[in-house]
């Protein structure tokens, strides 16, 4: 990949610092956008999982030995070649403003991680078996940052979410999202170890010291299949996805909140009558998804008698995705509700959604979005935020409910566990995206079942909809823009994997170790700053070119 510089010995010290040039611009600009593409294609709907190690090796392969500048543009040209089209779903109602703020935005913290990357050069070539290390720990490092900020962050494509088919996912169960990028990372810093090495000196030693960090990078993700997972609880209930469809895709979907309504209605009343006929078993629970009523059903009384009649009808209790308004006026709440057969709405048993989207379900900032935007006066009541976790008892079972984008919250999801949840229930409404964002967003729900070793599903008004068994396989997906209604047996967990148990600690640990690497490379660019790092020598416009 490059020429192995020459160490010459110093009288009483030890050998010098590699020296070397980082890859010509030439190649580190394709080097770049490669990555970006190449981690798109890891992700759904592509899934080639696989090829995330692969874009994390080319992102450091580029932004190597660069100036700290090249580097935080290198990553930005990478975030843009994977958010731009993987969020390409949220510009098919909105225009193509806020779909080009957001990707700008996630493509920033790549440029940051570039920008680490390139500043930790020194350490890494100074102490060469640490290259893997600090590329998984500073990969952390970037996902914590964007998972938080701004406005409570945007989780969308970290690496963890493209390992569904992964064996690497079962590390979930043992320091969730985080532990399954360090070791993605991890993998792709192997093969940046396994082509960055001198085999000019070494012609044969080399190549078989390179074919081993790869075999290296392919035993650590092999060696996922290892990992022990938790077996299914003994208990079991059935439960009923009804995805009731909407009568056209778009931001109006809401100016037609009857017909949803009607729409889960009608498909529950149907699934009744296949109980009653003796072609399907009654479910324990019948779940409908997000704004399935965003008609009030509280304040509406027609509303309420229409979930009645579905509840009745089915005699199960419905879990209800529904809009409430108020506490004050102008403000609504996204809420899940337990609607009983016979009685009607459980006060008791209800759901606040903890995270609303910022510029999607209130607006921060709003007079100032306004210049940017006028998309921002669609959001006409700014939807309040619960502060309770979404553990609901219904009908002897107890559920983790969490609503839409919540799935991608690392510590949304676990409340509902430590809890007492017994499987995870992600009500979500797609209707205003496409298919490509409702995989992405049920990988992530494979990956949190097998985080807290739940068995989950996902009830999406359009899909799609599904099952996921606690080792994070999908049965009974529903197709797109139809009706659909899947029932299933799904086993009640109980026993909580470590990584419920510890929280948030792998990632402290992980994200203290990403500090640790920052401050040994400003001591050692400090003693004594690397050829090829930092100002270019005068008198030599090629390297300054280059970086």
């Amino acid at each position: 990949m490059t020429a192995e510089p020459t160490e010459t010995a110093e009288s009483g010290d030890r050998p010098a610092e590699p020296a070397g040039r980082p890859l010509p611009l030439w190649l580190a600009l394709p080097a770049a956008l490669g990555a970006g593409l190449v981690l798109l294609l890891a992700f759904p709907p592509y899934g080639v999982w696989w090829l995330a190690p692969v874009g994390v090796a080319l992102l450091s392969v580029a932004v190597h030995r660069r100036r700290m500048r090249a580097g935080f543009g290198l990553g930005a040209l990478a975030g843009l070649a994977l958010f731009l089209p993987m969020l390409s779903w949220t510009n098919l109602y909105t225009g193509n403003v806020p779909w080009l703020l957001l990707s700008g935005l996630q493509a920033a913290y790549l440029g940051l991680l570039g920008l680490a990357l390139a500043f930790t050069g020194p350490l890494v070539d100074r102490f060469r078996w640490s290259w893997p290390l600090v590329t998984g720990v500073l990969w952390v490092a970037q996902e914590a940052l964007r998972d938080r900020t701004p406005f409570g962050g945007f989780p969308w494509g970290r690496l963890a979410f493209s390992q569904g088919d992964s064996p690497m996912l079962r590390l979930a169960a043992y320091g969730g999202a985080p532990l399954v990028t360090f070791a993605v990372a991890v993998a792709g810093g192997l093969l940046v170890v396994a082509v960055w090495r001198p085999w000019r000196g070494l012609p044969v030693a080399g190549w078989l010291r390179g074919a081993g960090f790869v075999a290296g990078a392919a035993a650590l993700v092999a060696g996922g299949l290892l990992v022990p997972l938790a077996g299914p609880g003994s208990e079991t209930a059935r439960v009923a996805i009804v995805q009731g469809n909407v009568p056209r895709m778009g931001l109006d979907f809401n100016a037609q909140r009857q017909a949803v309504l009607d729409n889960h209605v009608n498909a529950t009343i149907e699934l009744a009558g296949q109980v009653a006929r003796g072609e399907a078993e009654r479910p324990d629970l019948v779940v409908w998804p997000e704004n399935s009523s965003d008609v009030d059903p509280t304040r509406n009384a027609s509303a309420g008698r229409r979930i009645s009649d579905a509840a009745n009808a089915i005699g199960a209790p419905i879990l209800v995705g529904a809009v409430l308004l108020g506490p004050d006026k102008g403000q609504v709440r996204n809420a899940g509700l337990v609607w009983l057969p016979g009685t009607g709405l459980d006060g008791s048993q209800m759901y606040i959604k903890r995270h609303p989207v910022p510029f999607a379900e209130y607006v921060p900032l709003r007079d100032i979005a306004r210049m940017v935007s006028k998309e921002v006066d669609r959001v006409r009541n700014d939807f309040v935020a619960g502060t309770e976790p979404g553990v609901l008892r219904v009908g002897g079972v107890t559920l983790g409910d969490v609503i839409c984008f919540e799935v991608a919250y690392d510590e949304v999801v676990r409340d509902t566990v430590t809890g007492g949840a017994q499987v995870l229930v992600v009500q979500t409404n797609n209707a205003t995206f496409n298919v490509a964002e409702a995989e992405q967003q049920l990988a992530m729900v494979r990956l949190r079942a097998v985080e807290h070793g739940r068995e989950a599903l996902m009830a999406s008004t359009v899909g799609v909809s599904g099952f996921v068994g606690a080792d994070g396989r999908v049965t009974g997906a529903t197709g797109f823009n139809t009706r659909a209604v899947v029932t299933r047996q799904m086993h009640l967990g109980e026993a909580r994997t470590v990584a419920t148990r510890i929280g948030l600690w792998p990632e402290v640990a992980l994200l203290a170790m990403a500090v640790a690497a920052l401050a040994a490379a400003t001591l050692l660019t400090r003693r004594r700053p690397l050829p090829g790092v930092g100002t270019a020598t005068a008198g030599d416009p090629a390297d300054a070119e280059e970086r």
